[in-house]
This record gives C-alpha cells, sequence and structure tokens, in this order.
C-alpha cells in the first residue's frame, strides 16, 4: 500500500479578469513570494507562490464560484499583525465557524474562504 507523504500545492480558481487582485491579495497583502512556473504550465496557472515548503497555485475560471466552506488554512507566525493588516486594507476576518482561539477566516477578493491560524494551536 502506498503511504501519502505530503501536501506539495493547492489551487485555487479566481474568475476571468482576476489575475492581478489575486496577485495584489496574495503577494502585496499577504506577503507570500511568487515563484516561478514550468514553461509546460504557463498557459494554464498565472501565479505560483511559495507557502514555507508548499505552493498555492491560482488558475482563472470562466464559469468560477465560490465555495462558501471549501478552504485552505494557513500557519502564520503572528496572527494579531496578520488582523491588522487585512482589516487596514478592507477585508473582514471572521471567527464565526472557528472552535478554538488563534485562528479566523476571511475572503479573498473573489469570496474563496482563507483559515489562518496562529502557529502552534490545535486543530
Amino acid at each position: 500500500m502506498t503511504t501519502v507523504l505530503a501536501l506539495d500545492h493547492v489551487q485555487l480558481l479566481v474568475p476571468r479578469g482576476g489575475e492581478k487582485p489575486c496577485r495584489d491579495f496574495y503577494v502585496g497583502v499577504l506577503g507570500l513570494r511568487e515563484i516561478e512556473r514550468p514553461e509546460a504550465v504557463r498557459g494554464r496557472a498565472f501565479l505560483w507562490v511559495a507557502v514555507g515548503r508548499q505552493q498555492v497555485h491560482f488558475r482563472v475560471d470562466n464559469d468560477f464560484r465560490r465555495s462558501p466552506i471549501a478552504h485552505p488554512a494557513f500557519l502564520v507566525d503572528d496572527i494579531a499583525a496578520l488582523e491588522q493588516t487585512l482589516v487596514a486594507r478592507g477585508f473582514h476576518p471572521t471567527r464565526a465557524q472557528i472552535a478554538t482561539d488563534g485562528r479566523f477566516h476571511v475572503e479573498d477578493p473573489f469570496g474563496n474562504r482563507l483559515e489562518f491560524m496562529q502557529s502552534g494551536v490545535q486543530s
């Protein structure tokens, strides 16, 4: 039997025309580092970012519909500072569906749900 070893990447969808707001949010607001995409996928995913040893890939979807529940969760070193940054940029973190302290959800510019967790907080 094969053992799944780790998560390599997550792909998030954005609506047509969302490339700049996507880059502005994930690279500009969150400070994620954009990484080079292999030549073979440059016509599909328009942005890859590093998140520790993992990656998030972004692709345009002509039939984009946000999911109200599905989401990636990111570990951060200072959840309070991130929340302040997001609020200052007009985003609205929520804790309505959070069971423990040290985490919140926020929607990206397209309504994709994201969870942020203080490193060291138990799931």
